[in-house]
This record gives structure tokens, sequence and C-alpha cells, in this order.
């Protein structure tokens, strides 16, 4: 992921073994990283068992939120493919009980199609 990404806000993907590792004492027994993508400092997980949005605040990023969604209470989801001159792809998830979606932004070096498919596997359910 390069730098302008970063400022940008676009995610891109990292190795799940290594957020296993990062973020272990958030998982329960069994639990594991399917795919990982990293935004500056906030991340998106998915497990095998929900949705996590980690999202580091302030300027020492010592505050930290963690938004875990089982796949059960995603209603719905879009992806939107990044364009010719439109250079990140969009992911936007509504939650069962929140009037507001979820939307993440993922560089070109992610396979949009891998995200949809990921979620589908697990929304399906």
């Amino acid at each position: 992921m390069g730098l302008l990404d970063g400022i940008m806000g676009n995610a891109g993907r990292i190795d799940p073994a290594a957020a296993q590792q990062e973020y272990g004492k958030l998982f329960g027994q069994g639990e594991t990283v399917y795919a990982a993508y990293i935004l500056v400092r906030d991340a998106i997980l998915f497990t095998n068992r929900r949705l996590i949005l980690i999202d580091k605040q302030g300027v020492t990023g010592r505050k930290t939120s963690y938004h875990s969604i089982p796949y059960r209470a995603i209603t719905q989801f879009t992806v939107e493919t990044a364009g010719t001159f439109d250079l990140d792809a969009e992911l936007v998830v509504w939650i069962s009980g929140s009037n507001e979606p979820v939307q993440k932004r993922f560089n070109r070096q992610v396979d949009i199609y891998e995200v949809q498919g990921i979620l589908s596997h697990f929304v399906a359910v």
C-alpha cells in the first residue's frame, strides 16, 4: 500500500497470519482471520465468525475502537469497482438496527471481487 493510498483513505491487503498474530486477543476460541486489510492505522478483519472494524483514534492511536459485526447482522452490501479515473473501490455494508451503512474504501491492489466473495460466503451461511 502506497503512502498516497493511505492519505486518501484506501485500504490494502495484509497477510491474515500477521493480523491473527497482532489482533489475537480479540478472537474467541477457534476464531481465525480469513482476510485482512489495513488503512494507515485502522484495520478491517474478516474472521470465520464476524467482520471487525478497528479504528485507532487520536494522534497517538492509543485509544482504539473495535466494531464487531456478526455476519448474520449484515442485511445487504454493495461493492463498487475502481474506474478509469476513480482510483479506489468501495464496500458499503448495511447492518440491521443501524440507520447508516458502514463504508470502506480499498486501493486498486485489492481485488474487490475477492472482498465480495468473502462477504457472500459468510453472509449466506
